[in-house]
């Protein structure tokens, strides 16, 4: 009867017709609650992992706690045990074994847990006109008018001469001091604000405030840095000379908070990408009797390309894969070449104040559930492993027999710009691989914004992909 009503045109659209909605007006009250009580670990986490040390650190805790194991290449291991590798100290790897051999193929969901950040020089205190200062070298992609006049943490770790480490954290706990970087007011910034957005502060303008009182004597110079230096000392038992082995990374110093009267987004720094290294994370410690052996890999270096020994263009998760292949008589190629990947990774939300960098027909939306982006790269699609429409197939099967809302998405206008993910350097290992992830509005500033619901469809994607016979 109700066909009945509806005209053959209706009838048409509702058939041949995308009706993609927002997912509030799919899922009913406690679906939405789930989402809502799911970020409010994921808010915690961002707040203990603004780096990709601190992250590591959290995710071994999370995986001890989840019954996980630490990685034994003499160690023989069978389906439903589970293990994590650490690399560096920079980036994790957490694998639970399968029924099925692991020849037959592997999956992976591969996050980063690095994030545009401001990282200290090697020689960085100076003084200038009795003010004390930190040089600085940014990190990945920012707008460098973005980090000043925020308060900012600093969070790493510095070894002394004999090779101690020191960890340091100032500016996290509610009493400690903050530090920031300072900007013209407006009434003397007449020629500043002539200039682009881009020059109008250069990369060596980003020095961080970090005292003003002077050394109580009237022989030396530059007592403001000599007092800076002797509390340091002090406190931490370093000489200036320590900071040329030391890693310092200066964050926002703000915590993950809720967004809106109706509570229903994230606002945080480092969402790109620990957003997606959240809800991977989270599906595989919740991973029990998978069929095929599972994987997460968190990574470092991805805001600077994936090089280096600790990023995806490197051979450590190659290498692990191929030592866990030959554990089982079987050979590392073969495992990889069956597997199957889903770079978890963000796409840009759709922002409507600022909707000429975006084609509208193929944006992402914030509530329209998790983005599967079929490629990245940058105008002809530079730089992009474009995934197969089969593996594109399998992929929406999946998420819509497991009831995960999802859509499709691109980073913006083809000749807008654009960006990579992890996929491609996966891809080079010969696996299937798609982007999979969240949108993100104001991306790479220091304060991100997630839907809950978004958050909470990333989680059960990963799942269903883990879980998945």
């Amino acid at each position: 009867m109700e066909n009945e009503k509806k005209s053959q045109a209706k009838i048409l659209q509702e058939k041949l017709v995308s009706q993609r909605k927002n997912a509030v007006l799919i899922l009913d009250e406690e679906k939405i609650q789930k989402a809502d009580k799911f970020c409010e670990d994921y808010k915690e986490f961002l707040d203990c992992a603004k780096t990709e040390r601190n992250a590591v650190e959290k995710c071994v805790i999370l995986a001890r706690e989840n019954g996980f194991e630490e990685y034994e290449p003499s160690k023989a291991y069978k389906a439903g045990d589970k293990i994590y590798y650490i690399n560096r100290k920079k980036c994790i790897i957490l694998t639970v074994f399968g029924t099925e051999p692991i020849e037959k193929g592997i999956k992976i969901a591969a996050s980063h847990i690095d994030s545009p950040r401001i990282d200290l020089k090697q020689n960085p205190v100076y003084e200038d006109n009795e003010i004390g200062f930190f040089k600085t070298h940014y990190y990945g992609g920012i707008k460098k008018y973005q980090w000043t006049a925020i308060p900012l943490s600093l969070i790493g770790v510095i070894f002394n001469k004999d090779g101690e480490q020191i960890n340091v954290n100032i500016g996290e706990d509610e009493g400690d001091p903050v530090f920031c970087i300072t900007d013209l007011l407006p009434h003397l910034a007449t020629e500043q604000m002539k200039k682009t957005l881009s020059d109008a502060i250069k990369g060596e303008e980003l020095n961080i405030l970090i005292g003003s009182r002077p050394f109580r004597d009237d022989e030396i110079s530059e007592k403001v840095k000599l007092n800076l230096l002797n509390i340091l000392n002090k406190k931490y038992s370093i000489v200036e000379d320590d900071f040329i082995s030391a890693e310092l990374e200066v964050v926002p110093a703000f915590k993950a908070r809720d967004i809106g009267f109706d509570r229903s987004m994230v606002g945080a720094y480092g969402q790109d990408d620990r957003v997606c290294a959240y809800t991977s994370l989270k599906a595989i410690l919740k991973c029990k009797n998978p069929s095929k052996t599972v994987m997460a890999v968190l990574s470092d270096k991805e805001e600077t390309g994936s090089d280096g020994n600790t990023g995806l263009q490197s051979a450590y998760m190659k290498y692990f894969i191929a030592d866990l292949a030959k554990q089982f008589g079987a050979e590392g190629r073969t495992v990889l070449s069956n597997s199957e990947c889903l770079s978890a990774d963000v796409n840009a939300a759709f922002d409507p104040n600022f909707p000429e960098v975006t084609e509208r027909r193929n944006a992402a939306k914030i509530n329209y559930g998790v983005v599967v982006t079929k490629y990245t790269g940058s105008r002809g699609k530079a730089g992009t492993s474009d995934a197969s429409a089969e593996f594109v197939s399998r992929v929406r099967q999946l998420l819509d027999k497991n009831d995960v809302i999802w859509q499709t998405g691109e980073l913006g206008k083809v000749d807008a710009g654009g960006g990579g993910t992890v996929a491609a350097y996966i891809a080079n290992l010969n696996v299937d691989v798609i982007d999979v992830g969240v949108p993100v509005l104001s991306m790479h500033a220091p304060f991100e914004v997630t839907s809950k619901i978004d958050v909470y469809m990333a989680y059960k994607a990963f799942s269903a992909f883990f879980l998945e016979k």
